[in-house]
């Protein structure tokens, strides 16, 4: 009998195969000379600035500062998210008054583009990190509030009635029905979140920052550095890809259970 252990998936395949077709594309409209390498850098072009700026730094600070200075506001707001967000969706989607509460406001800024109160906040808070941090922080609350509220809210009422038939008071109810039940769409916000947060991270460095990948990129953007721009953008894509990698080892790890009958 063959083992198969070794095998690689065919999405995996897929996968390989698109990623290798979209850089030889590159290759292959950049080397034909049809755009300005302004408009799009070749991948050498690109790879030297990445050499570059790894060797030499960019504006006074090394590629590792730029990088550590945006993954430093990036996880001090999400974490902030978690502790909070998590807790009120949960009470939320379990209490209809908390609800009431706190869903209106939420539904009221979750449509508005960051930039639309990101001056509000510089107002209010200075041009520092701090700022920049309740930028992030609220941008990654909402999907994650809802998220929770929705699993709360779509347990089925059976398993609550079933609890209390059993016995279980309110705390247990809430610990070992709600919560685990919840946990999948938790984690789906919690994805969701980390893309959001990371979509508004160039906003967030665009006032009074000095360093970061977003200032990075919007700076090199003034100077029609393209290369530089398309290596912070492809940096921070490769980041964004291996945080929601660990967030979904994570969610395999506590809940082993998903996709099991």
């Amino acid at each position: 009998m063959k083992n198969n252990t070794n095998k690689i998936a065919p999405e995996k395949i897929l996968t390989i195969i698109t990623i290798t077709a979209i850089i030889l594309l590159w290759f292959i409209i950049t080397g034909s000379g049809a755009f300005s390498e302004t408009i799009i850098p070749s991948p050498k072009a690109v790879i030297q600035s990445f050499t570059d700026i790894l060797s030499s730094g960019y504006k006074g600070h090394t590629f590792l500062e730029h990088l550590g200075a945006s993954l430093k506001r990036l996880v001090i707001a999400y974490l902030l998210v978690i502790v909070t967000a998590v807790p009120l969706g949960l009470l939320s989607g379990y209490n209809s008054k908390v609800r009431a509460v706190i869903e209106p406001l939420v539904e009221f800024y979750r449509p508005l583009p960051p930039l639309a109160y990101y001056t509000i906040l510089v107002l209010w808070m200075g041009i520092d990190d701090s700022s920049k941090l309740a930028l992030l922080y609220l941008a990654g609350f909402a999907p994650v509030y809802i998220n929770c509220v929705s699993g709360v809210m779509r347990i089925k009422s059976d398993y609550i009635n079933g609890a209390y038939t059993l016995g279980a008071n309110k705390r247990q109810i809430f610990f070992y029905v709600i919560f685990p039940a919840a946990l999948a769409d938790i984690f789906t916000g919690l994805r969701t979140a980390l893309g959001v947060e990371y979509t508004t991270l160039v906003a967030a460095e665009m006032v009074a920052a000095t360093q970061g990948i977003g200032w990075l990129v919007l700076d090199a953007s003034k100077y029609l550095r393209s290369e530089t721009v398309f290596m912070g953008v492809i940096i921070m894509g490769l980041t964004g890809v291996f945080l929601d990698k660990m967030i979904r080892m994570i969610e395999d790890t506590v809940i082993h259970w998903k996709g099991k009958n």
